[in-house]
Protein backbone atom coordinates (compact mmCIF):
# COMPACT_ATOMS: atom_id res chain seq x y z
CA UNK A 1 0.00 0.00 0.00
CA UNK A 2 0.93 3.53 -0.46
CA UNK A 3 1.29 4.65 2.74
CA UNK A 4 3.59 1.51 3.72
CA UNK A 5 6.44 3.18 1.02
CA UNK A 6 9.20 5.24 2.21
CA UNK A 7 12.25 6.93 0.48
CA UNK A 8 15.18 4.91 2.06
CA UNK A 9 18.26 6.20 -0.46
CA UNK A 10 19.45 9.25 1.17
CA UNK A 11 23.09 9.19 -1.29
CA UNK A 12 22.99 13.03 -2.49
CA UNK A 13 25.28 11.36 -5.17
CA UNK A 14 21.83 9.74 -6.89
CA UNK A 15 19.52 11.89 -9.61
CA UNK A 16 16.62 12.19 -7.62
CA UNK A 17 14.91 9.98 -10.29
CA UNK A 18 17.25 7.29 -9.30
CA UNK A 19 16.42 7.54 -5.84
CA UNK A 20 12.99 7.15 -6.45
CA UNK A 21 13.38 4.32 -8.49
CA UNK A 22 15.03 2.49 -6.02
CA UNK A 23 12.28 3.43 -3.55
CA UNK A 24 9.68 2.47 -5.61
CA UNK A 25 10.85 -0.82 -6.67
CA UNK A 26 12.06 -2.33 -3.22
CA UNK A 27 8.19 -1.21 -2.53
CA UNK A 28 6.92 -2.93 -5.23
CA UNK A 29 9.74 -6.50 -4.79
CA UNK A 30 8.86 -6.66 -1.35
CA UNK A 31 5.15 -6.44 -1.43
CA UNK A 32 4.75 -2.82 -0.28
CA UNK A 33 3.21 -1.98 -3.52
CA UNK A 34 0.92 -4.54 -4.40
CA UNK A 35 0.73 -6.34 -8.28
CA UNK A 36 -2.27 -4.50 -10.19
CA UNK A 37 -2.07 -1.68 -7.55
CA UNK A 38 -2.32 2.10 -9.56
CA UNK A 39 0.92 4.17 -9.64
CA UNK A 40 -0.84 7.62 -9.04
CA UNK A 41 2.34 10.34 -9.80
CA UNK A 42 0.62 12.94 -7.35
CA UNK A 43 0.00 10.95 -4.57
CA UNK A 44 3.50 9.37 -5.02
CA UNK A 45 4.94 13.11 -5.27
CA UNK A 46 3.59 13.87 -2.52
CA UNK A 47 4.69 10.61 -0.20
CA UNK A 48 7.72 11.02 -1.49
CA UNK A 49 8.38 14.72 -1.22
CA UNK A 50 9.51 15.35 -5.08
CA UNK A 51 7.96 16.86 -8.06
CA UNK A 52 6.09 14.62 -10.76
CA UNK A 53 8.99 14.44 -13.22
CA UNK A 54 11.26 12.05 -11.12
CA UNK A 55 8.18 9.93 -10.39
CA UNK A 56 7.64 9.65 -13.89
CA UNK A 57 10.66 8.86 -15.27
CA UNK A 58 11.31 6.09 -12.49
CA UNK A 59 7.70 4.83 -13.49
CA UNK A 60 9.46 4.65 -16.79
CA UNK A 61 12.43 2.65 -15.61
CA UNK A 62 10.60 0.25 -13.73
CA UNK A 63 8.16 -0.07 -17.09
CA UNK A 64 11.61 -1.25 -18.43
CA UNK A 65 12.51 -4.06 -15.86
CA UNK A 66 8.79 -5.96 -16.32
CA UNK A 67 7.86 -4.30 -12.75
CA UNK A 68 5.07 -1.81 -13.86
CA UNK A 69 2.50 -1.90 -16.95
CA UNK A 70 1.24 1.22 -18.73
CA UNK A 71 -2.51 0.74 -19.50
CA UNK A 72 -3.85 2.64 -22.15
CA UNK A 73 -6.38 5.47 -20.96
CA UNK A 74 -5.67 4.21 -16.89
CA UNK A 75 -1.77 5.07 -16.35
CA UNK A 76 0.69 2.59 -14.38
CA UNK A 77 0.09 -0.25 -12.58
CA UNK A 78 2.06 -2.59 -10.67
CA UNK A 79 3.00 -5.53 -12.73
CA UNK A 80 0.94 -9.06 -12.21
CA UNK A 81 3.53 -11.89 -11.85
CA UNK A 82 2.18 -14.05 -14.55
CA UNK A 83 2.98 -17.72 -15.54
CA UNK A 84 4.12 -16.80 -18.75
CA UNK A 85 6.31 -13.97 -18.24
CA UNK A 86 8.04 -16.35 -15.09
CA UNK A 87 8.22 -19.56 -17.41
CA UNK A 88 9.91 -17.08 -20.08
CA UNK A 89 12.21 -15.44 -18.09
CA UNK A 90 13.12 -18.57 -16.46
CA UNK A 91 13.93 -20.52 -19.91
CA UNK A 92 16.45 -17.86 -20.50
CA UNK A 93 18.17 -17.81 -17.46
CA UNK A 94 18.59 -21.93 -17.13
CA UNK A 95 19.89 -21.95 -20.79
CA UNK A 96 22.78 -18.99 -19.52
CA UNK A 97 23.16 -20.63 -16.39
CA UNK A 98 24.14 -24.37 -17.91
CA UNK A 99 26.27 -22.47 -20.05
CA UNK A 100 27.98 -20.29 -17.27
CA UNK A 101 28.30 -23.62 -15.07
CA UNK A 102 30.14 -25.23 -17.82
CA UNK A 103 32.47 -23.13 -17.95
CA UNK A 104 32.81 -22.01 -14.94
CA UNK A 105 33.49 -25.22 -13.63
CA UNK A 106 36.11 -25.40 -16.24
CA UNK A 107 38.42 -22.34 -15.44
CA UNK A 108 37.27 -21.58 -11.92
CA UNK A 109 40.45 -20.84 -9.82
CA UNK A 110 40.98 -21.97 -5.64
CA UNK A 111 40.30 -18.47 -4.59
CA UNK A 112 36.89 -18.68 -6.97
CA UNK A 113 35.93 -21.58 -5.14
CA UNK A 114 36.64 -20.34 -1.44
CA UNK A 115 34.50 -17.49 -2.64
CA UNK A 116 31.71 -19.23 -3.65
CA UNK A 117 32.06 -21.51 -0.39
CA UNK A 118 32.13 -17.88 1.77
CA UNK A 119 29.18 -16.78 -0.10
CA UNK A 120 27.53 -20.11 0.50
CA UNK A 121 28.26 -19.65 4.35
CA UNK A 122 26.65 -15.93 3.85
CA UNK A 123 23.51 -17.58 2.55
CA UNK A 124 23.30 -19.76 5.66
CA UNK A 125 23.73 -17.50 7.98
CA UNK A 126 21.38 -15.21 6.06
CA UNK A 127 18.83 -18.43 5.67
CA UNK A 128 18.70 -18.53 9.97
CA UNK A 129 18.23 -14.75 10.49
CA UNK A 130 14.50 -15.18 7.87
CA UNK A 131 14.81 -12.20 6.25
CA UNK A 132 13.37 -13.20 2.83
CA UNK A 133 15.41 -9.65 1.31
CA UNK A 134 18.78 -11.05 2.75
CA UNK A 135 18.77 -14.53 1.56
CA UNK A 136 17.27 -13.37 -1.87
CA UNK A 137 20.63 -10.92 -2.08
CA UNK A 138 22.80 -13.55 -0.22
CA UNK A 139 21.03 -16.31 -2.88
CA UNK A 140 21.91 -13.79 -5.77
CA UNK A 141 25.35 -13.12 -4.69
CA UNK A 142 26.01 -16.95 -4.99
CA UNK A 143 25.07 -16.63 -8.44
CA UNK A 144 27.32 -13.65 -9.19
CA UNK A 145 30.61 -15.43 -7.89
CA UNK A 146 29.46 -18.47 -10.37
CA UNK A 147 29.22 -15.70 -13.48
CA UNK A 148 32.33 -14.01 -12.80
CA UNK A 149 34.13 -17.60 -13.01
CA UNK A 150 33.20 -18.55 -16.52
CA UNK A 151 36.11 -15.82 -17.46
CA UNK A 152 33.53 -14.01 -20.01
CA UNK A 153 32.69 -10.61 -19.59
CA UNK A 154 29.91 -11.24 -22.56
CA UNK A 155 28.17 -13.81 -20.52
CA UNK A 156 28.17 -12.15 -17.20
CA UNK A 157 26.70 -8.73 -18.99
CA UNK A 158 23.79 -10.79 -20.39
CA UNK A 159 23.32 -12.16 -16.96
CA UNK A 160 23.31 -9.08 -15.02
CA UNK A 161 21.11 -7.74 -17.55
CA UNK A 162 18.58 -10.27 -16.69
CA UNK A 163 19.33 -9.80 -13.04
CA UNK A 164 16.56 -7.66 -12.36
CA UNK A 165 13.83 -9.80 -14.42
CA UNK A 166 14.90 -12.79 -12.63
CA UNK A 167 15.00 -10.75 -8.97
CA UNK A 168 11.27 -10.42 -8.11
CA UNK A 169 10.64 -14.35 -8.66
CA UNK A 170 14.00 -15.43 -7.18
CA UNK A 171 11.90 -13.23 -3.74
CA UNK A 172 8.77 -14.97 -4.84
CA UNK A 173 10.42 -18.54 -4.49
CA UNK A 174 12.49 -17.51 -1.03
CA UNK A 175 9.10 -16.59 0.24
CA UNK A 176 8.33 -20.03 0.76
CA UNK A 177 10.20 -20.61 3.54
CA UNK A 178 10.00 -24.44 2.51
CA UNK A 179 12.53 -23.55 -0.29
CA UNK A 180 15.10 -22.63 2.02
CA UNK A 181 16.59 -25.90 3.21
CA UNK A 182 16.37 -27.03 -0.62
CA UNK A 183 18.52 -23.85 -1.97
CA UNK A 184 21.46 -24.61 0.91
CA UNK A 185 21.66 -28.18 -0.38
CA UNK A 186 21.45 -27.41 -3.87
CA UNK A 187 24.45 -24.32 -3.06
CA UNK A 188 26.11 -27.67 -1.98
CA UNK A 189 25.72 -30.03 -4.90
CA UNK A 190 26.94 -26.96 -7.04
CA UNK A 191 30.18 -26.51 -5.20
CA UNK A 192 30.97 -29.94 -5.32
CA UNK A 193 30.39 -30.42 -8.27
CA UNK A 194 33.09 -27.59 -9.03
CA UNK A 195 35.24 -28.70 -7.33
CA UNK A 196 35.50 -32.07 -9.30
CA UNK A 197 35.07 -30.70 -12.47
CA UNK A 198 32.13 -32.40 -13.10
CA UNK A 199 30.58 -30.19 -15.70
CA UNK A 200 27.71 -32.39 -16.94
CA UNK A 201 26.61 -32.96 -13.02
CA UNK A 202 27.32 -29.24 -12.59
CA UNK A 203 24.96 -28.30 -15.59
CA UNK A 204 22.23 -31.02 -14.85
CA UNK A 205 22.02 -29.34 -10.78
CA UNK A 206 21.60 -25.70 -11.94
CA UNK A 207 18.69 -27.60 -14.21
CA UNK A 208 17.33 -28.67 -11.06
CA UNK A 209 18.05 -25.73 -9.49
CA UNK A 210 15.93 -23.27 -11.62
CA UNK A 211 13.30 -25.72 -12.62
CA UNK A 212 12.31 -26.36 -8.67
CA UNK A 213 12.28 -22.66 -8.35
CA UNK A 214 9.53 -23.06 -11.82
CA UNK A 215 7.48 -25.52 -10.16
CA UNK A 216 7.06 -23.39 -6.71
CA UNK A 217 6.22 -20.03 -8.10
CA UNK A 218 3.99 -21.72 -10.69
CA UNK A 219 1.75 -23.38 -7.95
CA UNK A 220 1.81 -19.66 -6.29
CA UNK A 221 0.27 -18.03 -9.10
CA UNK A 222 -1.76 -20.65 -9.91
CA UNK A 223 -3.11 -20.62 -6.01
CA UNK A 224 -3.36 -16.98 -6.33
CA UNK A 225 -5.17 -16.75 -9.16
CA UNK A 226 -7.85 -19.25 -7.80
CA UNK A 227 -8.36 -16.81 -5.44
CA UNK A 228 -8.95 -13.67 -7.13
CA UNK A 229 -11.28 -15.61 -9.46
CA UNK A 230 -12.57 -17.08 -6.35
CA UNK A 231 -13.16 -13.16 -4.71
CA UNK A 232 -14.07 -11.99 -8.46
CA UNK A 233 -17.14 -14.43 -8.72
CA UNK A 234 -18.04 -13.87 -4.76
CA UNK A 235 -18.24 -9.86 -6.13
CA UNK A 236 -20.40 -10.91 -8.55
CA UNK A 237 -22.63 -12.65 -6.80
CA UNK A 238 -23.18 -10.33 -3.86
CA UNK A 239 -23.45 -7.47 -6.51
CA UNK A 240 -26.37 -9.79 -8.20
CA UNK A 241 -27.82 -10.00 -4.88
CA UNK A 242 -28.14 -6.25 -4.34
CA UNK A 243 -29.80 -5.60 -7.64
CA UNK A 244 -32.45 -8.48 -6.46
CA UNK A 245 -32.66 -6.43 -3.44
CA UNK A 246 -33.34 -3.11 -4.59
CA UNK A 247 -36.11 -4.32 -7.26
CA UNK A 248 -37.62 -6.22 -4.50
CA UNK A 249 -37.69 -2.95 -2.30
CA UNK A 250 -39.18 -0.93 -5.38
CA UNK A 251 -41.65 -3.56 -6.01
CA UNK A 252 -42.88 -3.37 -2.34
CA UNK A 253 -43.51 0.50 -2.44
Amino acid sequence: MLENIESNYNNEYLPLRDVVFRTLRQAILKGELEPGERLMEIQLANKLGVSRTPIREAIRMLELEGLVLMIPRKGAEVARISAKNMQDVLEVRTSLEELASGLACRRMTDDDLQKLKDAEAAFTIAVSGGDTLKIAESDEAFHDVLYNATGNEKLVQILNNLREQMYRYRLEYIRDSGSWERLKNEHRMIIEAMEKRDIPAARKIIREHIGNQEKTILAIIREREAQEAEGAAAKRVHKKDMKKSGKTECART
